[in-house]
Parts: C-alpha cells; structure tokens; sequence
C-alpha cells in the first residue's frame, strides 16, 4: 500500500514540477524581432497581431498587397509587412536582407514558418507530378530557403524557429503532395533541431490538426477536386464509379464536422510559448481531434492505420467487379 502512495506522490511531484517548468519565461523579450510568413490569413495573420500587442517588433510578410495593407490597419507603427512568395528565391534573399538591415547586430529572435497550401487533395492516380510540385514548392523547399537565409540571424540572437507542420505530417489521410510536404518538413526540423542545438537556438514543430482557416476549407477542396474529376480519363472514372465525387463529398463533411476545430488561438497559442518559454517543446500537437484520434493513431501499427482510415473512404466500383 505504502509502495502505491509513494508511486503516486511521485508522479504528481514530477507532473508539478514539469508544469512549473513549462510556465517559465525568458526575460527582456519587450523589443525582440520576429519574421512571420504566410500572415494574410489564419494563423499567421493572428499570430502577427497577438505578437505586435505583446511587444515585439514583427515583420509580417504576405503574399498579396490587400493582406498587407489590412494586417498593417489593424497592428501598431512598429509591426512591418513585405511581400514575399516563399516559392521565390529572390525575393526571400531581398526579404533577408532587409531584415538584416534592420536587426543589425541585435539578431533575429523568432523566425514562423508559417506559409502553407492545401494543394490538391484527390487520390494519387486522379493526379500529375505538377499537382504535388505546388505544395512541396511552398511548403516544404519555400519553408527551407526562408530558413537557410534567416538562419545566420537566428543564431546571432541565439533565438527560436518555430515550423508549422501538420498531423498530416506524421499520417497521410488523402492523396497528394500536402502529406507529402509535411512529412519532409518533419524531417527537416528534426534534422536543423539537432544541428542548431551547440548554436544555442531552439526549433520547434507545431503540428494542428484540423483547423478552421482559408487552407482547409472543405468547399474549396471538393471544387478542387471537382476539376480534377472531369478533366480524368473515362477509364478511371468507371474504376471508381460515376457517383463516386457524390458519396466522397458525404464522407468527408462527416469528417469535418467530427474534427474540425472552430477556434484558431490555440495553434498561435503554442507559437507564443515557443518564441517566449524558457524550455520550449519540441512538439505542439494542436487541437482535440489530433491529440485524441490524429497523433495516437499515427504511433499504431500501419494495419490498425489502414482499417481506420480505410473506413472514411468511399467503396470503388471496381471492388464491386471483383
């Protein structure tokens, strides 16, 4: 009995002591650079608002004018927006540049990778190599090239990189190059985490599941989809069944109102504690349905994976044949 009150004392111990832990913060934060991509909208556009109230000296890049000039209505005199597609390697080395002009010796205290497209999502023989080149473009070899240019910054205010990945960077629930890219971001901030460490500058991986912004908007994505659809050969049509876009469109608007999650905070949240928390995580797994369904399912066995996930897919036509 004496063995069980002691086991249990410990774990509560250790539980208070990691809590106490995970609420300390780094000190003279007020003034700190931070580059945040992708903040037209969603988490980004949050993020930078949140972090010009809290003090720090944001520059907030955009990809289109009209999000620039709104984010910059709504945010004091100290936050800056520049346009910048991640997807070109000379804008983000004028971006870079700039950013080095005006942090001078101080260094970059926070770089978010932020910037991500939804792509395509439709099953891998509906698609081209062009379907999947757009989201590893942006996401993954966009996020990297930010990152290399940044890095010299970073390591000079001995900061953070704060990568937004996704539970579809650890399962792959659809087709296409979405999963594909966040499997390499994963990959990557593994790698830069470990590297980075002698240097002094922390990375973190925050992984949402899924969230209510632009990206993931499930009208747009069957549209999408849609396109797609009239544009296949006849051949793979009849495999899958002329009603087959019908009875997808069903499965995944149940999905959607099983999982979605309404409000967005909790992501920028988790981007907050990694730019400002003494002992930051490695990994922020974001929202109900990727801590309860998403993150434990991706640690089964892949048989468990495939029968679950195999359950939200509609029937071929071509299985009715066998």
């Amino acid at each position: 009995m004496l063995y069980f009150v002691l086991l249990f004392l410990g774990i509560i111990s250790l539980w208070w002591h990691w809590r106490a832990r995970d609420r300390m913060k780094v000190t003279n934060l007020t003034g700190k650079y931070v580059f945040i991509t992708g903040c037209d909208t969603g988490f980004g556009n949050m993020a930078a608002k949140i972090l010009d109230k809290k003090g720090f000296r944001v520059f907030a890049s955009c990809l289109t004018e009209t999000g620039a000039k709104e984010l910059k209505a709504v945010t004091s005199k100290q936050l800056q927006t520049v346009l910048l597609d991640v997807r070109d390697s000379d804008s983000i080395k004028k971006v870079a540049a700039r950013v080095k002009a005006e942090v001078q010796s101080e260094g970059l205290w926070g770089l978010v990778n932020n910037a991500g497209i939804m792509g395509i999502s439709a099953p891998t023989d509906w698609l081209d190599i062009e379907h999947f080149r757009e989201p590893i473009e942006v996401n993954l070899i966009g996020l990297i090239n930010v990152t290399i240019n940044m890095l010299p910054l970073i390591k000079k205010a001995k900061g953070r990189i704060v990568n937004v990945s996704s539970v579809g960077g650890r399962l792959a629930f659809s087709g296409g190059g979405y999963f594909a890219s966040k499997f390499g971001v994963e990959g990557f901030n593994d790698s830069l985490r470990r590297d980075m460490k002698a240097f002094g500058v922390k990375v973190c991986c925050i992984q949402p599941g899924l969230f209510k912004t632009a990206l993931s908007n499930p009208a747009k994505i069957m549209k999408e989809k849609e396109v797609i659809w009239n544009k296949l050969h006849p051949d793979i049509k009849m495999q899958y069944g002329e009603d087959y876009l019908q009875k997808d469109a069903e499965k995944k608007q149940k999905l959607s109102k099983m999982c979605l999650n309404e409000d967005i905070s909790p992501v920028v949240q988790c981007m907050e504690h990694a730019l400002t928390s003494l002992h930051p995580h490695a990994h922020y797994v974001v929202g109900q349905d990727a801590k309860l369904f998403w993150n434990p399912l991706s640690r089964m066995p892949a048989i468990i994976q495939d029968l679950l996930l195999l359950q939200n897919r509609v029937e071929l036509a071509v299985s009715h044949a066998k």
